[in-house]
């Protein structure tokens, strides 16, 4: 079960503070058993700072602990800090991460499923998208995801599997495997018939809980050799 600790603390050295956070980031690599750190500062009080460490469990956040560049860290640590920190242990019940979740629903809700309704929820309407197959560098509207998708959905009946999914920050990257049938005209081919399948990544960055940019990265050349268009 993943494991968090929220350390709770006030300081008026932030920046040495850093500077000592970045001393123990260096000296515990390939030690650390934290996966993900991230330090808030109270907007209504200035010298009151929240951060929140996050492990794979328990029993590998006791090893953190235990490890002679931490025990260092943290007494440095309390000698910068107004009082002593206070520590809460938590196990994580329930884990959502948001902007995944909204990009899943685009594979699913309106690339396969056709709900189009579904478009200006997920996208900004500034919305800008990079895609490989268009000349253009850039499409600027939540419009250009409606017109690609009915396009896809006119020339073939399609599914999308999606194989990993990474967020970080602003951005979600999804690796996905495409399988469709050619049953509509696509790029001036005519129907085939053919089954096709093809590999891609796509990079979606958020703003506001929005899709504010795209960039569609795949295997056209290899689709195009399905479709005989290619040697």
């Amino acid at each position: 079960m993943k494991f968090v600790q929220i350390i709770d603390y006030k300081t008026e050295q932030s920046e040495t503070m850093n500077q000592l956070m970045d001393r123990w980031v260096e000296q515990s690599k390939g030690k650390r058993t934290a996966t993900h750190d991230i330090v808030g500062r109270d907007r209504s009080e200035a010298n009151h700072y929240v951060e929140i460490v996050e492990f794979p469990s328990y029993e590998e956040a006791m090893k953190n602990s235990h490890l002679p560049e931490t025990e260092q860290i943290f007494q440095e640590m309390v000698a910068l800090c107004d009082g002593m920190p206070s520590f809460t242990d938590l196990d994580v019940v329930r884990e959502e991460q948001l902007n995944a979740a909204t990009a899943r629903r685009f594979f699913h809700e309106v690339a396969v499923g056709g709900n189009f309704d579904a478009i200006d929820e997920l996208f900004a309407a500034d919305y800008r998208d990079h895609d490989i197959m268009k000349e253009e560098e850039s499409t600027v509207g939540s419009d250009t995801i409606r017109s690609d998708v009915t396009g896809w959905r006119d020339a073939f009946d399609f599914t999308f599997s999606l194989d990993r999914q990474v967020s970080e920050g602003d951005d979600v990257v999804t690796l996905w495997t495409w399988s469709g049938t050619h049953k509509g005209d696509f790029m001036g081919i005519a129907p085939t018939g053919r089954e096709c399948t093809m590999t891609g990544t796509t990079v979606f960055r958020f703003h506001d809980g929005m899709i504010q940019e795209g960039w569609w990265h795949f295997d056209a050349v290899g689709l195009m050799r399905q479709l005989g268009a290619l040697a």
